[in-house]
């Protein structure tokens, strides 16, 4: 949160002296308007819940819902809301009932805890070949001082998108500092004779390992540099001891294609919604 934006605090809800949940939130304002949403380079945005180790599996479900339901309400009262939650979360019913528009989106979750071949045995077949020729077709190193490239690389993608970059490189330099800081992050390169063709900005915590964001060199007529790197993010989280690798799915039809041929599980997370402004809402029908 430091990292991602100037000012934050965090609902903290405890079971007697054991805290049992956190919820870390921004507020930004715009035109007068409180708004809560996701921080610039968070595609999730808690809440977290703590569950005690003697927990029955049968009050799971109640515990989350009374921990979630009572950060809730330390939440400040702002009349916008735009907030993707982390896939864990499922309690739909709770949000909607406390005034939400709830929706979803996808991404897709690979077992990185089986064997290298059982990852490569659940993919598709067309992948893994572009996966064996690629070995052969790039150098992969890892190089964050080429954080200024994988900049540019996606101001030309989003350019010819006719859509503006939302950050500036100096916002990513200092996010990536503060993910070095932590031994949490690389810069995955893939060269092909010494032109940098696609990099893959890949973080993790404990469990789970991230494809944060990538790109490919403008012109590319192909994913094999992307799919390269993927695998290689795949595999390091692996040997790190991640359970999981998060793709951080597309509702792009194309991307979503690419993502599903890895042979992950396919996983709904909510993104909470309320426009209580009028003056947000006459700023959304002009925008």
């Amino acid at each position: 949160m430091d990292a991602t934006c100037d000012d934050w605090d965090a609902a903290i809800e405890k079971n007697g002296d054991t805290i049992s949940g956190v919820w870390p939130y921004a507020v930004a304002k715009r035109i007068r308007v409180g708004l809560l949403r996701n921080t610039k380079f968070s595609p999730y945005q808690g809440p977290f819940v703590a569950f005690p180790a003697d927990l029955k599996e049968s009050n799971r479900d109640s515990f989350e819902h009374d921990t979630i339901s009572a950060m809730l309400k330390q939440l400040p009262a702002v009349k916008v809301w735009n907030l993707a939650l982390q896939p864990a979360i499922k309690q739909a019913g709770l949000f909607k009932n406390a005034g939400m528009q709830v929706q979803v989106q996808q991404t897709f979750l690979l077992d990185v805890q089986q064997s290298e071949q059982e990852i490569l045995s659940n993919m598709k077949e067309s992948l893994r070949r572009n996966i064996r020729a690629a070995e052969k077709e790039f150098a992969i190193t890892d190089s964050p001082e080429h954080l200024g490239v994988l900049y540019e690389y996606q101001k030309h993608t989003l350019t010819g998108k006719g859509a503006g970059q939302p950050y500036t490189l100096a916002d990513m330099q200092r996010l990536m500092d503060a993910c070095s800081q932590h031994n949490s992050a690389t810069l995955w390169v893939a060269k092909k004779y010494d032109e940098i063709q696609a990099l893959i900005w890949n973080v993790w915590n404990a469990d789970t390992s991230y494809y944060f964001m990538g790109a490919q060199k403008p012109g590319g007529d192909s994913y094999r540099a992307i799919t390269a790197l993927l695998w290689h993010s795949i595999k390091e989280a692996k040997h790190r001891g991640n359970k999981t690798f998060d793709l951080e799915g597309s509702m792009d039809a194309g991307v979503e294609k690419f993502f599903r041929s890895f042979g992950g599980r396919r996983e709904l997370y909510l993104v909470l919604k309320k426009n209580d402004s009028l003056l947000w809402r006459i700023k959304e029908m002009i925008s």
